[in-house]
């Protein structure tokens, strides 16, 4: 392991540590931190990251385990639901590391990711909600569009794969900026 893949996995790991403390705030940096290795990457020059696809997946492994142990907590159907949808990416995971194929990941989207922010998101805008079979339906329909959409932008279209993090943020920036210059 070069210096650099350990630098961002300590990183990728401590940053998973924040969901324990904060399940929705947790969750989100845990996923913003997810993204800082790209970041991570193009400015350290230690050593490299042999097989980024693979290195990245193993660490997502760190803080979906972080998020099922804080979803074990739940009760109902909030806490099945996300162990099934973790199982299914568990499988899909599995599935890629044989394949190393980026098109599992579209086929086996990470939707315990998103409904775990769901859930996590409750107590603080719908403490109320109710979790009959429809509002589940309900809720995972436009979930599973918005990480299937995710999905296919990072892996099969690649959309992001001829940029740097960097000149991804620069052209965001300048995106945004473009009403106003």
């Amino acid at each position: 392991m070069s210096l650099e893949e350990l630098i961002i996995a300590v990183v990728r790991v401590l940053g998973s540590l924040l969901v324990f403390k904060w399940a929705f705030i947790g969750g989100w940096a845990a996923i913003l931190i997810d993204l800082s290795d790209l970041f991570l990457r193009n400015l350290l020059d230690l050593g490299g990251v042999s097989n980024y696809q693979a290195f990245d997946k193993w660490l997502d492994q760190v803080y979906m385990v972080a998020f099922l142990i804080v979803a074990l907590r739940w009760a109902g159907p909030a806490r099945s639901v996300a162990v099934g949808l973790f199982a299914f990416r568990l499988v899909g995971f599995v599935i890629f590391e044989f394949t190393n194929e980026r098109y599992v990941l579209l086929a086996v989207p990470n939707v315990f990711e998103v409904w775990f922010l769901f859930v996590a998101s409750l107590p603080h805008w719908r403490p109320d909600f109710q979790f009959s079979k429809r509002n589940i339906i309900l809720a995972l329909i436009p979930l599973t569009a918005l990480k299937v959409f995710q999905e296919y932008a990072l892996h099969g279209g690649k959309w992001l794969d001829s940029f740097t993090a960097i000149e991804a943020v620069e052209a965001i920036a300048d995106w945004f900026a473009g009403p106003f210059t």
